[in-house]
Formats: structure tokens, C-alpha cells, sequence
């Protein structure tokens, strides 16, 4: 069993390591906050379940010990701020590249043989800052974006089928935004029959326009953002990683050339094993998708750019 650490204790950080320690899949689990005494009192919280979900994972917390994250097998990166009002994008990526970037740093002073898995946002463009910056091999470090969003549309399809989600494939590529991400309808399955065939059009454009809005629907009820199925959807790669599980997860990873793209990390499938990213599957998209996927890469590339003017990459 492996070492996972998480930087960020917040709701998101806190449920990827409380999901990690469920999966009982890491000898080790660490949590690391700025924050004094939360991180510390969220691991003991955590290991006094330990009795009931039936766990052997030590989990543990820190305040900015870096230290603790030493031979760590798999290391996700949490932090960063929201949006705040009167704040404008282009400050947020500055704030959360800095953060970023430092935490980064500061974990491979300690851990430079560990896999990153990037889930602050906006997560493509601080996935890249933090490829760019780290000069690590691409299937070293890469984003969670899209297996959140397939988690989501796998929800609303689940939901209009009222079948269990295991009976359910279906993917979302491209950025992981509310207009940059691409559920692909065409190509998802209810027990391998093409769901096209059991909905209307206007129920898969519906579905689809609902997944594509489900991170701002959950923000609207609960006034910030969701964890529950963020923290899951990272659980469920870094499970792949350690168990060398191969599964294919829709990944924000590093693309020079597949799918037509150089110099960018955005959602596409790959498959997730020891060597985390193992290989970028090449699906065949149809023409709109292939039109859906460029546009999502080049509102990407904007936000990227903003990086690139900072002198931040």
C-alpha cells in the first residue's frame, strides 16, 4: 500500500483524503493546510471512524510541513481561492498560480518521484502552469476535471433511466468549465445500448445542458462548491494509480498532437495505472464534437494566455 497526500484541507482536500482512507488503498494518508490545527483535527476526526468503515490507513494532518509528504506515492494539489466578488479572472488565476506553483515547489523538494493530480481551479490552466513549471514528464501531472464532469452526467442520465449508475458509460471531454466541457451524448451507453436510442432529442440536449451547468447548480444550492463527488472522483484515480488498475478516466492531461492540439491540458480519455497517464485513448469524434472539442481548446488556450503574459510560464 502507497502514501497519498493532499494539500488543501478544505472540503474538497478533506474528502479526498477521508475517501482514500475508505478505499483502504494507502498505508498512509496525509493532509496539509495553511490553516492552523484543521488539517490536524480533520485526520484525527478521520481515524475515529476508522472503527466503523473499517480501515487501516493512517491518516494524518499538518500545518505548511511539507516535510510529511517525503515518499509520497501520489500527491493532489487542493489549494487555491474562489472567485471573490469585484475580483476578476484574471487576478483569480494570478492568486491560485502563486499558490500553485509554491505548493508544487515545495512538494518536490520532498517527494520528486511522486504523481501530481491537479484540482484547483481553474484547473486546466494551473494543470498547465503546473506541467510547465515542474518540468516533470507529462504522465506525472495531470488534472481531475473530467472525470467530475462524466461523474455528473453519468447523474443526470442515471436519473432519467432510473438504472444504477454502474449500468451506465458515458464521458466528458474538454475543458472543465460550464461552456468549455463536452458530454459526450453520441457516444453514452445504458447497458451498452446507445442512450440516443431510449431518450429524445430534447431529453439529451436537456441532459446535456444540465451537466454542463452541474458544478453552478450545486454552487447556487449550497453557496459554494461541491465536494462529495469532487473528493470521490480524485479517490476513485488515485485508487487506479496504486492498484495499477488501468481504468479509463477522462483526465486533464498534456497533449502534443492528439487530437489535434500541441501545447495544452484539457479533458480527453486516458488510462491511469502505475505510470499514471499510460496512454490518451483516441476516440472517434464526429464532426461537431471535433467543432465542440477545438472551440473548448481554444477558450483553454485564452485562459493560458493569461499565464503567458503574467511570465508565469
Amino acid at each position: 500500500m502507497g502514501k497519498v497526500s493532499i494539500i488543501g484541507a478544505g472540503n474538497v482536500g478533506g474528502t479526498v483524503a477521508a475517501a482514500v482512507a475508505h478505499f483502504n488503498i494507502a498505508s498512509d494518508v496525509v493532509l496539509i493546510d495553511i490553516k492552523e490545527g484543521v488539517a490536524e483535527g480533520k485526520a484525527i476526526d478521520m481515524m475515529q471512524s476508522a472503527q466503523h468503515y473499517q480501515f487501516n490507513s493512517r491518516v494524518k494532518g499538518y500545518t505548511n510541513d511539507y516535510s510529511a509528504v517525503a515518499e509520497s506515492d501520489v500527491i493532489v494539489i487542493t489549494s487555491g481561492i474562489p472567485r471573490k466578488p469585484g475580483m476578476t479572472r484574471e487576478e483569480l488565476i494570478g492568486v491560485n498560480a502563486g499558490i500553485v506553483k509554491s505548493v508544487m515547489d515545495n512538494c518536490m523538494k520532498y517527494a520528486p518521484e511522486a504523481y501530481f493530480i491537479i484540482v484547483s481551479n481553474p484547473m486546466d490552466t494551473m494543470t498547465y502552469l503546473a506541467v510547465k513549471n515542474s518540468k516533470l514528464p507529462k504522465n506525472r501531472v495531470f488534472g481531475m476535471g473530467g472525470a467530475l464532469d462524466s461523474s455528473r452526467f453519468v447523474y443526470y442520465l442515471r436519473e432519467e433511466l432510473g438504472c444504477a449508475a454502474s449500468d451506465i458509460n458515458a464521458m466528458v471531454i474538454g475543458g472543465h468549465g460550464d461552456t468549455t466541457m463536452i458530454p459526450l451524448i453520441s457516444k453514452a451507453t445504458y447497458k451498452a445500448q446507445p442512450v440516443c436510442e431510449l431518450l429524445s432529442k430534447e431529453k439529451q440536449e436537456e441532459i446535456v445542458k444540465a451537466t454542463m451547468v452541474g458544478g453552478a447548480t450545486l454552487t447556487k444550492y449550497l453557496g459554494t462548491s461541491a465536494w462529495y463527488a469532487p473528493g470521490a472522483s480524485v479517490a476513485a484515480m488515485v485508487k487506479s494509480i496504486l492498484l495499477d488498475e488501468k481504468k479509463v478516466f477522462p483526465t486533464c492531461t498534456y497533449l502534443e498532437g492528439e487530437y489535434g492540439q500541441n501545447d495544452i491540458c484539457i479533458g480527453v480519455p486516458a488510462v491511469i495505472g502505475k505510470g499514471g497517464v499510460e496512454k490518451i485513448i483516441d476516440i472517434n469524434l464526429n464532426e461537431e464534437e471535433k467543432a465542440l472539442f477545438a472551440a473548448s481548446a481554444e477558450a483553454v488556450n485564452k485562459t493560458n494566455n493569461v499565464l503567458r503574459e503574467m511570465k508565469l510560464v
